[in-house]
């Protein structure tokens, strides 16, 4: 259950997640996500080309590269190279999850996840509400 407390929280964690996917450099769609736990925010991501990589996320043709991370893929492979665990955490992310990236978050312990945009694709969300992740939608203000 959200109190109006939770609510004022999740709204500004939200557009703190908004920001933080201005720093993409994705020309289709930029996406940010946060990871808190305890009121304090242990990871953050956007979506992205690996370290190492050209920044460039689509190809010639507009289509994103199959390399790219999505926001939440590396705000979790952050905190694994932290001292940080997402167990029982909050996930804050403007897009919501695809299955592949749902997959992850079940297994790195997250247990709730508030989003703003709902992905074309909902088999994401219905993998979490299976894994029994409890899921917030919040359209951003």
């Amino acid at each position: 259950m959200t109190t109006e407390k939770q609510l004022k929280y999740d709204r500004a964690y939200l557009k703190m997640a908004y920001e933080w996917g201005k720093l993409s450099h994705c020309q289709r769609k930029q996406v940010g996500a946060l990871i808190v736990k305890g009121r304090m925010i242990i990871s953050d991501g956007f979506n992205g080309t690996p370290s190492g990589f050209d920044n460039c996320c689509e190809d010639e043709n507009g289509v994103t590269k199959w390399e790219v991370l999505h926001a939440e893929a590396n705000a979790i492979l952050k905190v694994a190279s932290s001292t940080q665990s997402c167990e029982g955490a909050t996930l804050y992310i403007t897009l919501s999850p695809c299955k592949d990236c749902s997959k992850l978050i079940h297994q790195s312990g997250i247990k709730r996840v508030v989003y703003a945009n709902a992905y074309k694709d909902t088999s994401g969300l219905d993998f979490l509400k299976k894994a029994g992740v409890e899921l917030t939608y919040l359209p951003y203000e």
